[in-house]
């Protein structure tokens, strides 16, 4: 199949990625190259040039560093969709993959006459909703977990679940953690991801903390972070996913403290891959991946909670986190669930333009 792949424009689609949607669609354009299939990524400059992307304009995410930009970088945006819609159209493709978040790709579905296969990543929110409801009504809709798709359900009633998966190979497993032991978080440095609430649970846990990811909101790095910084924490900067899962694999316990409804989680399975448990927030899809064996909940936002989750996660099986991973998160199997839907979109398309061609036939006759 020829596939045009359409990320987001918010960051790069290349290590170090920013966060799990970037991964996500680092790891799928790849492996359906692996499968044989001819692969268009187009993505904002800076993403991996090993995936021969189609880079429409600088990453719109920089809009967070300088809110007085916001209405500038929206409208280039728009605009880089716009062109990227416009290739897509010329492109002789069997298949659109479309992870971009944005409404306008959705809004031109209709006009382009391809089978379309959506990702929802995120819970909606008004922009991405405007676009669902005016997307060609044959859009095949896929959630990343179970609580996302209830979410999506009064807009997308017949979302199919898709678990995210990782790589097992990278995030391999570590049978023993690290002594003296630690406790480790990772992802965007953002309020949403409540770095701050990790801290104050850590050191209420009494289990030095380190962290890893980029500092894409510099108020919040020095209203919230910068003034909890001492000896018991280390932040390791914006790491690739081999170093990031060497300080995972090492830790007694990964904390996960989402401030919104998750709607998956990408770190939780890198730590089970990983054999490393996980005390969470229990939000969004926390319970959908997280069981009794490899995990522990704790309530939202309450820092004493998520201390007694991480006390009480860091003597679970590492064993049994890494069986979980290989049930359920293995990007291996993801990627054959959506290889299988792609053929249905297909098929179901092929369907649906057999009786205009008889009609056309018919006429000629």
């Amino acid at each position: 199949m020829k596939i045009a792949v359409l990320a987001h424009l918010k960051y790069p689609i290349g290590q170090p990625h920013a966060g799990g949607l970037e991964m996500h669609t680092h790891l799928l354009t790849a492996a359906l190259r692996r499968h044989g299939h001819d692969v268009v990524l187009f993505a904002s400059r800076g993403s991996d040039p090993a995936l021969d992307p189609v880079t429409l304009c600088e990453p719109t995410g920089d809009a967070l560093a300088d809110p007085e930009r916001e209405d500038e970088i929206d409208r280039a945006e728009a605009d880089a969709y716009r062109r990227m819609m416009e290739m897509v159209a010329d492109g002789d493709f069997d298949l659109v993959h479309n992870n971009s978040l944005h409404a306008l790709p959705l809004q031109e579905s209709g006009r382009l006459g391809l089978p379309w296969v959506t990702v929802l990543h995120t819970p909606p929110f008004d922009a991405l909703n405007k676009g669902i409801v005016a997307a060609d009504p044959d859009m095949a809709f896929l959630a990343v977990s179970p609580s996302l798709a209830q979410e999506w359900e009064p807009l997308v009633p017949h979302a199919q679940v898709v678990g995210n998966g990782v790589d097992l190979s990278t995030f391999a497993y570590n049978a023993t953690a690290d002594d003296p032991p630690y406790a480790f978080w990772s992802g965007r440095i953002v309020p949403e991801k409540g770095l701050h609430l990790a801290i104050d649970a850590a050191r209420a846990a009494g289990m030095p903390l380190v962290f890893a990811g980029p500092k894409l909101n510099p108020v919040y790095w020095e209203q919230e972070i910068a003034p909890r910084l001492g000896p018991d924490l280390t932040h390791l900067g914006h790491l690739t996913h081999r170093d990031l899962a060497r300080h995972l694999g090492r830790a007694r316990v990964a904390i996960v403290s989402p401030r919104w409804e998750e709607p998956f989680g990408l770190v939780v399975a890198e730590a089970l891959a990983c054999g490393t448990p996980v005390a969470a927030f229990s939000r969004g899809a926390m319970p959908d991946i997280l069981d009794g064996t490899c995990g522990r909940l704790a309530d939202p936002d309450d820092v004493q909670s998520l201390a007694g989750a991480i006390r009480s996660a860091a003597g679970l099986s590492r064993r049994a986190c890494r069986d979980r991973a290989e049930a359920l998160y293995d990007a291996e199997e993801m990627f054959e669930r959506y290889f299988a839907i792609y053929e249905e979109v297909i098929a179901r398309a092929s369907e649906r333009a057999l009786p205009s061609l008889r009609r056309v036939a018919g006429g000629r006759g």
